[in-house]
């Protein structure tokens, strides 16, 4: 159905999602030019690049404590590798599916990245000797973006949160979201709803309808007005908002160019994949937060937040959030070095279709 369809278009390029690498195969046999689309960063990208062409030596089963040094990205210990790569995976499945991505990656003229030039100059430059690589992001909700669209109980649940912001005192906020595929055992939430009890500070809480029933005993009623506890938040308007000092993260990639584009603090506590690698830049190359590596570990956390809002080294934490929030505006403002390569890819679409400056013309099927 999809290649019938396909001949009732005029098709110019095709740009697809990694997860359908069978698309490019349809697209090269009709000779149609195609792209692919990566959500994740450039540095992940290459990692499975290179595991997958077997271009340097990874963890394994024989030397599963080996760091990896690859060309543009800072050496990657063990535990800052995507996890999906080291041996002791359980999700062999997974490992398997991702990989599949890269099986026919060469056949692509181009990878599109939401990143963006300035936050990855070295690894987008590394990777060039392999892939055309071209980073189109970030590519995130703009600060004004319309609620009309919403469902009437997402437009409540943004309401909710708003409000009880505004009630906030400027930076005060400690914001907790750990993703939707991330769940916290029973234990560590017990932990993490202690921490916040004593801690004093105002918090919001994104904890998932299935979890809410392991909030310890009494917790709602002790925090109530200084902190709020709901299933679901507006994460782009929350982390826009004047009254959240640090953000609590899972650093999952969307989550990741949410906070440097809205310039907040980072928690980074990364579970699996790929954030245990976008942790590591987060922290130690683009140093916008500390990481919480031990949720359990008595005071971990506490001081994991004084540290981002009132320790020694919190207005340089803040100076370079501000700083990044700057880049990503311009990378996608007009004329910027995101923002260039939409247009040429724009420009080089329209030329295709007209067949102009020597470019084959678009495939027209009948």
């Amino acid at each position: 159905m999809y290649i019938l369809n396909l001949r009732r278009l005029q098709v110019t390029y095709v740009v697809n999602n990694p997860f359908v690498p069978w698309a490019v195969d349809v697209a090269t046999d009709l000779g149609i030019p195609c792209a692919v689309l990566w959500v994740q960063s450039c540095a992940v990208f290459s990692t499975y690049y290179h595991y997958h062409h077997g271009l340097e030596e990874f963890p394994s089963e024989t030397n599963p404590n080996i760091s990896v040094c690859l060309p543009g990205i800072p050496m990657m210990t063990p535990e800052e590798i995507p996890s999906f790569l080291l041996p002791s995976t359980p999700y062999k499945a997974l490992t398997k599916a991702i990989l599949q991505q890269f099986h026919n990656i060469d056949k692509v003229s181009k990878v599109f990245i939401n990143s963006f030039t300035e936050l990855e100059p070295e690894a987008i430059s590394a990777i060039a000797k392999y892939v055309h690589l071209i980073p189109v992001g970030p590519l995130v909700e703009p600060e004004d973006e319309s609620r009309s669209a919403l469902r009437g109980d997402l437009i409540k649940a943004t309401d909710e949160c708003l409000e009880w912001l505004d009630t906030q005192a400027p930076k005060s906020v400690i914001y907790i979201s750990l993703g939707s595929v991330v769940t916290l055992t029973k234990e560590e939430m017990a932990k993490m709803a202690h921490e916040l009890m004593t801690n004093g500070r105002p918090f919001l809480w994104v904890v998932r309808p299935d979890c809410r029933e392991h909030l310890p005993q009494g917790f709602l009623e002790e925090v109530k007005g200084r902190g709020m506890v709901v299933g679901w938040s507006p994460q782009d308007s929350v982390l826009n908002h004047s009254s959240v000092g640090c953000f609590l993260t899972h650093c999952g990639w969307n989550s990741v160019l949410e906070t440097l584009t809205t310039g907040v603090s980072v928690i980074a506590y990364p579970q699996w994949g790929d954030q245990v690698t976008n942790a590591k830049f987060l922290v130690d190359i683009y140093k916008v937060g500390v990481r919480l590596k031990a949720l359990m570990e008595r005071n971990a956390l506490h001081a994991a937040i004084e540290a981002v809002m009132d320790g020694p080294d919190a207005k340089a934490i803040k100076e370079q959030a501000a700083k990044w929030k700057e880049a990503a505006k311009i990378a996608v403002a007009k004329g910027g070095s995101s923002d260039r390569n939409i247009e040429s890819f724009v420009d080089e679409v329209k030329k295709r279709a007209s067949g102009d400056n020597g470019y084959r013309p678009i495939v027209k099927f009948s």
